[in-house]
């Protein structure tokens, strides 16, 4: 929502801080359209060269996290923590029944209490692979450590590609705006008979394409691109939690000790309260019973 509203914002106080001082809205809204054909049109042609069609369905698609906002909620940190205390005490209890939850999570009883999270292949993949390589009976815990590094690292940097891709087209933008203006000018010296008012209106015209150029990068795309990364940064860290609580199983912790760990790595405004987070596992446990 805060973000409509600050596009909103945006459009109200440029264009009508320019009508409030007396600009005319008539020759921009006249330019407009072939001024952002050749801008936009550019700026798309230049965003498909340089990205594959993965990387254009995926930007295009996380444009919408602008709007939403972060996937994984403070209930979601709360319900990672319960899930991850059950899969690891019943994985000390019964190595063997641990087996079927981590090989079929789709189908897993234990899964299937949360949702959110068995739907997302990326979390349910981090977490049976890990507690896999655990039941190996790894003789360096650090080694599983490094390939979740690794794994996490590589993940957030494909993640980011989305706002990357845009940031670049933000980049862009207030040169190609010039290239439009610099054209809007060819064109007005081609008429430089004409009378000084129809001049006036055409190199008006052609300062449109600098503005919208300037305008797109540094109102709208650059800040789509800034706010995509933070977003993204912001659900990465749903993913380090189940890194954090299950480096602390390799560990041999007790597990209440791994889920306080867990519990303390998680962002401040996610974080549950230790007495919430008591009460959650209290209830797992009779469930599970």
């Amino acid at each position: 929502m805060i973000g409509i509203v600050g596009v909103v914002l945006i459009f109200v106080m440029v264009f009508g801080g320019y009508i409030a001082a007396g600009g005319k809205l008539a020759i921009i809204l006249k330019a407009m359209p072939f001024e952002l054909a050749m801008i936009g049109g550019a700026a798309v042609g230049a965003f498909l060269i340089g990205n594959d069609m993965g990387a254009v369905k995926h930007t295009i698609k996380d444009v919408g996290k602008v709007f939403k906002g972060a996937k994984w909620k403070n209930e979601d940190y709360r319900d990672l923590l319960c899930l991850l205390f059950e899969l690891i005490r019943l994985a000390r209890q019964n190595p063997v029944a641990i087996e079927e939850h981590i090989e079929t999570p789709e189908t897993s009883s234990i899964f299937g209490k949360y949702p959110k999270i068995q739907s997302d292949t990326e979390a349910v993949a981090l977490i049976a692979d890990t507690m896999r390589s655990a039941s190996m009976n790894y003789d360096d815990p650090h080694q599983v450590e490094e390939i979740l590094d690794k794994r996490m690292e590589a993940s957030l940097h494909h993640a980011l590609h989305s706002s990357h891709a845009l940031q670049t087209m933000a980049d862009g933008l207030p040169a190609l705006g010039i290239v439009a203006a610099v054209l809007g000018v060819i064109k007005t010296m081609g008429s430089i008979d004409q009378p000084p008012e129809i001049l006036g209106k055409m190199i008006g015209g052609a300062l449109v394409g600098t503005f919208l150029g300037v305008f797109l990068a540094y109102g709208l795309v650059g800040p789509f691109a800034a706010k995509l990364k933070a977003v993204v940064e912001e659900d990465s860290h749903f993913y380090h939690l189940i890194r954090e609580v299950l480096v602390a199983n390799l560990h041999n912790h007790p597990t209440n000790i791994c889920i306080e760990v867990g519990r303390q790595n998680t962002p401040a405004q996610s974080r549950p309260s230790f007495s919430d987070l008591e009460e959650a596992l209290k209830a797992a446990k009779k469930e599970a019973a």
